[in-house]
């Protein structure tokens, strides 16, 4: 079992818990409340402008050509995603410029302190589990997820094999280069439970206990 398996198994709790999460499910359906779709919308511009971020500073720090090339990649993938967003912002009226909620900031700012002061294994940990995460998502969503949702972009986006395609191309890098450290598994779980966060907040549910 590669590394990013072994990661993904031991945190399936959090996994599971987003999937179940009555925001995700609201996307799913297509009954979430349209104001905490577009606040979730906003949020998530200003996470994504310090996920690219991030990618920038594992550019920077890339042992070789190869990896360089990967993250390049795998940053403009992340443009993609802004992409969609405008569209967002047109038809929903979400503003792409927002003032950064206590979780987006607690987020963003984890990533970026990552990225900044540690090695590219260990960004890469900390940047894996939003793709993983997201991909997984949207698969296990898009067989139900109602035709006539007003979020159902929501779902086709993070279920095109093409998504699918950079969250393995993702994993495939950190197994490259982790060091096998605990660091890996501890930046691996505080950010798939800030993914948790992320979605609560637009919710106002109270996040689940998990230890790690």
């Amino acid at each position: 079992m590669s590394r990013a398996d072994a990661l993904l198994r031991d945190n399936a709790d959090l996994t599971r818990a987003c999937l179940d999460h009555p925001f995700v499910q609201g996307i799913a359906h297509g009954d979430l409340d349209r104001r905490a779709f577009v606040f979730y919308i906003e949020q998530d511009a200003f996470f994504l402008e310090g996920f690219a971020r991030a990618y920038a500073l594992a550019f920077a720090k890339a042992p070789d050509r190869g990896a360089m090339a990967e993250i390049r990649a795998l940053l403009d993938g992340v443009f993609g995603e802004l992409e969609l967003h405008r569209g967002y912002a047109r038809q929903w009226g979400a503003r792409l410029d927002p003032e950064p909620s206590r979780a987006t900031l607690a987020y963003t700012d984890f990533l970026l302190r990552v990225a900044w002061s540690e090695p590219v294994s260990h960004i890469l940990a900390a940047m894996t589990p939003c793709m993983r995460l997201y991909a997984h998502l949207g698969a296990r969503m898009a067989p139900d997820a109602a035709p006539d949702s007003p979020y159902r972009a929501w779902v086709e986006t993070y279920s095109d094999p093409e998504f699918e395609a950079l969250a393995t191309r993702m994993e495939s890098l950190l197994d490259t280069h982790e060091d096998g450290s605990d660091t890996i598994a501890r930046h691996y779980r505080t950010a798939m439970r800030l993914e948790y966060d992320f979605f609560d907040q637009a919710a106002g549910d109270t996040g689940p206990e998990a230890s790690g």
